[in-house]
């Protein structure tokens, strides 16, 4: 009896070892379900911490906190790589007002976006010519701009299904507003907000003064989409109305901050590097939950999971918290750097920087060869309702790593409201959803399995099917 015992355990353990591809990504769904750890990182990131701008407490407090976490899971590394940032910060809060006549005004909601100058201690006034992209400035010219503020009113375009592809399409006025409009002797800067919601809030986010000298920049701000929408109406009743706008921010000296990276070095292919990350800075209205503590929580959890699910990967898997991508793109850059002056074999990268939304799939920046093998491990993932596979970008800090060989991938939520939140004051905390994040975890994880057990060779579907 004793001998038929030790036979069925012998044989239990080897099915053990010996699942199929579908067996495993069910063990890891399971335990992203069931005893997810992203959710509680998060709450903790979000309401203890908060707001992480790049160069602010609150991101050194994220570093410290991340970093002991990731101790705490037993990796074979965890390790600082420090990279300097910005550090710009908005001051009190901004201020601003339509002025009809002398003495008759309506409030507006605007913000400072990320690296503007201040206005003049006394806040700054002027009349408003409204355009909708950089075609209009140049037809209206110096005699149509001088001494105006530029507003810049170009909404994101509704019917594109790819809320992403709208937002790129007129992004641009945000980051680029300030050096067009100074060609023409313009003050000032205000920008529709990057939202396809209508509502009272306004969205920061990063803009360039280029090469143009300090004492000739001017301030940018946006306006949230309804106040856009006001003065775009007013504007139209009566073209001398003037716009009123007081904002307080200030360019720092850059400061050290921090990548944090953590590591489960490979049993077979040790040199062979896979990373999985997010960005660890976030801007100041909210607290970032969306943009991206759920990327960062996801990508730990990855780990975790592979851990949870008894895994040992093949290829060393990293954990990247990528400092700056918001406002300079700094700790992204800085790590590809230092891979490349250690001569480190990178063969996949993922992000998660699109919220924390139920996820739909990747998108995939390789040759078609990998695109090939990824899209024989759809089926795989069909079950959980992931279906988008498309080759496409992947994300800002995982691109500097680009090379002929690597595939870089980011994950791909639903992003139909992403942008209600992106860069605002509702990014916090109870905009996410505990299952959805769970769900976007287990994704990445299952992903990063695949490509752990496979390698980046393309291989046939008959393969797959077998194992």
């Amino acid at each position: 009896m004793k001998r038929i015992l030790l036979i069925l355990i012998v044989i239990s353990t080897s099915i053990g070892y010996s699942q199929t591809d579908a067996e495993v990504l069910r063990t890891i769904y399971t335990q992203s379900l069931t005893n997810g750890k992203s959710y509680d990182w998060l709450n903790h990131l979000s309401n203890q911490i908060g707001s992480r701008l790049s160069g602010s407490l609150g991101a050194e407090r994220a570093v410290a906190y991340t970093k002991e976490e990731l101790e705490a899971l037993g990796l074979d590394k965890v390790w600082l790589q420090p990279v300097m940032v910005p550090k710009w910060v908005r001051g009190a809060k901004e201020f601003a007002f339509i002025e009809t006549e002398p003495g008759k005004t309506t409030n507006v909601n605007i913000c400072a976006l990320g690296g503007s100058v201040a206005t003049p201690a006394l806040g700054l006034k002027a009349q408003v010519v409204e355009v909708h992209n950089f075609q209009e400035l140049e037809a209206l010219g110096t005699a149509g701009v001088q001494g105006k503020i530029v507003f810049y009113n170009r909404p994101m375009q509704a019917d594109l299904i790819q809320t992403f592809d709208a937002y790129g399409g007129c992004v641009n006025q945000r980051y680029q507003g300030a050096v067009e409009a100074i060609k023409y002797g313009a003050v000032g800067v205000i920008v529709r907000s990057m939202n396809l919601r209508m509502d009272d809030l306004p969205h920061t986010g990063s803009m360039t003064y280029n090469n143009v000298p300090v004492d000739k920049r001017i301030p940018s701000a946006a306006i949230s989409t309804n106040d856009a929408e006001l003065l775009s109406t007013m504007l139209k009743l009566d073209k001398s109305i003037q716009f009123y706008f007081k904002q307080n921010c200030k360019q720092l000296k850059d400061v050290q901050s921090h990548n944090v990276i953590g590591e489960i070095t490979g049993s077979e292919f040790p040199d062979e590097y896979i990373i999985v990350g997010g960005h660890l800075d976030s801007w100041d209205l909210g607290d970032g939950s969306h943009d991206d503590g759920a990327g960062v929580v996801q990508s730990m959890d990855v780990l975790r999971l592979l851990k949870a699910s008894g895994i040992k990967p093949k290829r060393s898997i990293r954990v990247v918290l990528f400092m700056n991508e918001e406002n300079g793109l700094r700790g992204g850059n800085k790590y590809a750097e230092v891979a490349k002056q250690k001569n480190e074999n990178h063969i996949f990268a993922l992000e998660s920087d699109a919220g924390g939304f139920t996820p739909r799939g990747f998108s995939f920046d390789c040759s078609d060869a990998a695109f090939s093998q990824v899209l024989s491990w759809q089926q795989l993932f069909k079950p959980y309702l992931i279906h988008y596979f498309e080759k496409g970008g992947s994300g800002a800090d995982v691109g500097p790593l680009k090379t002929e060989s690597i595939v870089l991938a980011g994950l791909r939520p639903d992003s139909q409201r992403y942008f209600d939140h992106h860069h605002a004051s509702n990014d916090t905390f109870d905009a996410i959803n505990k299952r959805e994040l769970e769900l976007g975890a287990a994704t990445m994880t299952s992903l990063v399995y695949l490509f752990d057990k496979y390698g980046v060779n393309p291989i046939s579907n008959s393969s797959l099917i077998k194992n």
